[in-house]
């Protein structure tokens, strides 16, 4: 990899954490409020959103260049979501058995391989949460097939990689983790950092 460029290093002083106090609590997230003090001195109160899982993406590939994209209704933004198979690990439990777990209950799918291709944090002003996303090849049927929970009504559809890039970069698909997982897989491909057949096969 060689040394990393000195542009990376941290600058100047960094935030300082005083007195904090919680103002909820539940079992998938907690909001703290801060008195703090800000790189310019400067007092603040800042509140922050600590996340009690590690987001968990898996971008499942065939051997011929197809994908499995989840379609579920989103709360938040109150919309239709089409995604790649995600969820939430607690940070005590290996990632790689959370991603297991997820593409497993979302997709009915199990994988031979799996490769950690995206470290990221989200939405880093306000929160803590932490993502890894893996790539997974080899696939084959699960044993236990799907079980998605009792607030989810889940679709499928397999679809080619380039079908599935091009519908993120024209903004269809607005799930972050999914959209930089597809720029990851597609930079992987062209860069050949994947093997030539299945990156023929993604790319098309």
């Amino acid at each position: 990899m060689g040394e990393k460029p000195a542009w990376l290093r941290a600058h100047g002083t960094p935030w300082v954490r005083g007195p904090e106090r919680v103002v909820y609590d539940n079992p998938w997230i907690r909001v703290t409020e801060y008195a703090a003090t800000a790189p310019t001195g400067a007092a603040a109160v800042y509140g922050l959103v600590g996340y009690k899982n590690l987001a968990i993406a898996v971008l499942p590939l065939f051997d011929d260049g197809t994908t499995v994209l989840v379609g579920q209704h989103r709360f938040p933004a109150m919309d239709y979501s089409w995604e790649i198979p995600e969820g939430g690990g607690p940070l005590a439990d290996d990632p790689l058995a959370s991603a297991q777990r997820e593409l497993a209950e979302e997709t009915g799918l199990a994988a031979t391989d799996w490769q950690v291709i995206l470290t990221a944090q989200l939405s880093n002003s306000v929160s803590d949460e932490r993502a890894i996303g893996y790539l997974a090849t080899g696939l084959h049927a699960a044993g236990d097939g799907r079980h998605a929970d009792d607030t989810e009504a889940l679709e499928q559809a397999r679809v080619p990689f380039r079908e599935a890039f091009d519908a993120a970069m024209a903004g269809d698909l607005q799930d972050m983790l999914t959209v930089a997982m597809l720029l990851k897989a597609h930079h992987m491909a062209r860069e050949g950092l994947l093997a030539p057949a299945l990156a023929a096969a993604m790319l098309g």
